[in-house]
């Protein structure tokens, strides 16, 4: 019914919904890591937030992939400023069949970090989140003070730009991942090559290690708005060396649609067996090193990386020119037997200037 009423809201519809073929890849990525290796067991994850959780679509996909996949999910929690939203996300947890015991929506900004059980400042009682999934508002307009910029999310990074409060909206949630956690958030393509500020985190993040992957994905797949979008899949503790970046903005890889493409199963599920197994494919994904990253100066623009256009066909020349010679000698023998029967019957015949 959400998704229903999230098809007809026109922009209004990005301030409390994501839609599932998106929720589907987060929900799917930071569900990976809960299979124990050894027993083959399902971990379950104590604790998952959303720090912009809208109607809550995304916790609950995460919550259903996991109990799909045989895991459980301690409990989860969610912050959402716009109070009627709130409303809407409580709600829609009710009606999904999640107890009251099993989740918390906190009505609050998170930028101004007012969730009291968020603001603990004691680093021994911080409370620490198993996965993080997120879709804040794009390119957000904000207001950071003097004060917030020795704030314990920031001090480490720098402020955002006020012009958008995309990165201020990660650290927020970088802060309280898990050091075994993951995080997976939807953002503006253009965290990946803004500079000033936003060059600043976006270098110390790469430089800690702590961007996983760059996936990036076709226009008009949102309700309110047809820009394209990319995914970042943020680690504490990342296993791998390089940045895995997805390419996934070609036709090959969604179904177009008149007003709305749409990312279809298949789509969804080669994104995260992609990720999974960090494969390289070509015009599609490529796990890239750390050099050639700080060698483009630590720019993420994912065609950088991977192209999707396809290359040129290579004329040969030489033959090109060969076959014009042929075909000028035919024209020449052809023109020559027509200009005879011309002359027999007494008409005029044609020259080289008439034929061309």
């Amino acid at each position: 019914l959400i998704g229903q009423f999230a098809a007809t809201a026109g922009k209004k519809a990005g301030e409390f919904y994501t839609p599932q073929q998106l929720s589907s890849i987060l929900s799917g990525i930071v569900t990976l890591d809960t299979q124990d290796p050894k027993s083959g067991m399902k971990k379950k994850l104590e604790r998952v937030l959303d720090f912009a959780c809208g109607s809550g679509s995304l916790l609950l996909n995460v919550r259903h992939r996991m109990k799909a996949n045989g895991g459980n999910i301690g409990k989860i929690y969610g912050q959402e400023k716009n109070i009627t939203t709130y409303n809407l996300a409580r709600m829609n947890m009710l009606l999904h069949g999640v107890k009251d015991s099993e989740f918390e929506i906190h009505h609050g900004d998170s930028l101004l970090n007012d969730w009291d059980m968020l603001n603990e400042m004691n680093p021994a009682k911080k409370v620490e989140f198993d996965a993080i999934v997120a879709n804040p508002p794009f390119s957000y307009r904000w207001e950071p003070t003097e004060e917030m910029g020795k704030d314990f999310r920031f001090n480490n990074y720098g402020l955002a730009p006020k012009s958008a409060a995309d990165f201020a909206f990660l650290l927020h949630g970088f802060h309280f991942l898990k050091q075994d956690g993951t995080m997976v958030i939807i953002l503006p393509h253009g965290v990946l090559f803004r500079g000033g500020a936003e060059e600043r985190i976006r270098t110390k993040l790469l430089k800690d290690g702590n961007i996983d992957a760059v996936i990036g994905l076709p226009a008009n797949l949102f309700f309110s708005t047809g820009i394209p979008v990319c995914i970042l899949v943020l680690k504490k503790c990342k296993k791998s060396d390089d940045v895995l970046f997805i390419n996934a903005s070609d036709k090959e890889n969604f179904e177009k649609g008149k007003r709305q493409n749409k990312l279809r199963t298949k789509d969804i599920d080669k994104i995260i067996d992609t990720y999974k197994q960090r494969k390289e494919e070509e015009r599609y994904s490529r796990p890239v090193s750390m050099d050639e990253i700080e060698r483009n100066g630590y720019n993420l623009n994912i065609s950088r990386y991977v192209s999707i256009a396809k290359e040129d066909v290579k004329i040969d020349l030489l033959q090109v020119n060969k076959k014009l010679i042929e075909l000028e000698s035919k024209i020449a023998d052809a023109s020559e037997r027509h200009n005879k029967f011309l002359a027999e019957l007494g008409l005029p015949l044609i020259t080289k200037a008439k034929r061309d």
